[in-house]
């Protein structure tokens, strides 16, 4: 295999498919408005997009997983880019409210693309190298994802749903760029003798993940972790339309900050932190500056304070942008060269089910309680995923060298 060709594919996509879905963010809430009549059902339609989608991935990631596992990571990854370029086309068409539910459903029906490339740069790294590798994965992703949002907040201009067109678009250059250019990474030696239907069912490879110790506690950890990020995620642009009548290019500018931290995180922070600290304490690390910035978009809310909410999102993306790679360099490290496939496969339903949860709570809490309880459930969950990982996680992980 062209090792070259391999990561500059890698990294191709993971920043096209940070910029693909990023880029849609910022105009979800104006895309809803239409459909809905009161404030607070738009919110909870908002949130329910999310949860849409994140159940559908929490149903497909572990088929998708396995099936890479078995056939190789390039068909299955291209199959998941077509599948979200179609998703975003219908959304991006509109008409009535189910058309733009239907159009998330197939997208996260086809959402295993982000976990497909982790497997894919986990087959083509040594496994004590990951973690920094991941962290270039973030950096890309980080990069899309920073471009996206402002690109979709002045897109806008032309219309709500020209950034799902512009989605559409850079997934097919994706495919493209693919079909023609990507090497599979997967060796057949390394590959799965069989796939058993049973392999396919969400709740057994959920099941068997879970069972494996110390990545049960990990993936609990990280479970609580995901789920107020994915109350924010959600919610934010309604937040800053609610509280701040922010329009899309200014909603989009703001989501930038989290691409940019990943981006100066790999950079310049993570090459660092590596030198001197494991991952879970790194991980432990992120969480304690996510509970940081979760409390100062809470209190953004209570102030009506611009400042706030930005040194807020400033914070929170630092501590994402070095929890992510830490987290995922740490699942990547239990699992076996033909298991990178189920095992992320797992970690992304896992993901799933907390992006179902959170914006669902989130949505909920936002509309009866006011817009400071996503960032205050947001204090206390991260509070409750660090003690998890430092007292269930961090001491056996050290025992065997993790």
């Amino acid at each position: 295999m062209n090792m070259s060709k391999a990561w500059l594919f890698g990294l191709v996509s993971v920043f096209l498919c940070g910029m693909g879905f990023s880029i849609v963010m910022p105009v979800v809430p104006f895309l809803v408005e239409p459909y809905v009549t009161r404030p607070g059902d738009q919110a909870i339609a908002v949130t329910l997009l999310t949860s849409v989608y994140a159940f559908c991935v929490f149903m497909a990631a572990p088929g998708l997983g396995a099936l890479s596992d078995r056939y190789g990571r390039r068909p299955v990854l291209l199959l998941c880019l077509t599948g979200s370029a179609i998703g975003y086309l219908m959304i991006g068409i509109g008409g009535a409210l189910w058309v733009l539910f239907a159009g998330r459903i197939i997208e996260g029906l086809a959402g295993g693309s982000i976990s497909m490339l982790f497997a894919y740069f986990a087959d083509i790294t040594p496994g004590e190298q990951r973690t920094r590798t991941f962290g270039w994965v973030s950096a890309a992703a980080g990069a899309g994802s920073a471009i996206g949002p402002v690109a979709g907040g002045l897109i806008a201009g032309l219309g709500y749903p020209a950034p799902m067109f512009a989605g559409a678009a850079l997934t097919l250059v994706n495919v493209t760029v693919g079909f023609f250019f990507m090497p599979e990474s997967l060796d057949r030696t390394n590959r799965r003798p069989r796939l058993a239907i049973s392999q396919l069912n969400p709740l057994n490879r959920l099941g068997k993940v879970l069972s494996v110790r110390p990545l049960n506690l990990l993936l609990l950890s990280a479970f609580l972790v995901w789920v107020p990020s994915g109350s924010l995620q959600a919610i934010f642009p309604q937040f800053t339309l609610d509280t701040f009548h922010w329009p899309p290019a200014r909603i989009g500018l703001i989501l930038s900050i989290i691409g940019i931290q990943d981006i100066l995180s790999q950079s310049l922070v993570m090459p660092k932190l590596l030198k001197k600290l494991g991952d879970a304490p790194i991980a432990v690390l992120g969480m304690g500056a996510e509970i940081a910035g979760y409390a100062f978009i809470a209190a953004s809310a209570w102030f009506s304070s611009y400042g706030l909410v930005i040194l807020g999102i400033f914070v929170y993306g630092f501590g994402d942008s070095i929890y992510g790679p830490s987290c995922n360099g740490m699942i990547s490290k239990t699992a076996g060269p033909g298991e990178q496939g189920s095992v992320l496969g797992g970690s992304q339903s896992i993901q799933a089910l907390a992006r179902i949860a959170g914006p669902l709570a989130g949505g909920q809490l936002y509309a009866a309680l006011g817009h400071a309880t996503p960032g205050l459930m947001g204090v206390v969950l991260i509070a409750a995923a660090a003690a998890v990982l430092y007292r269930g996680a961090l001491v056996p992980m050290r025992r065997n060298g993790i």
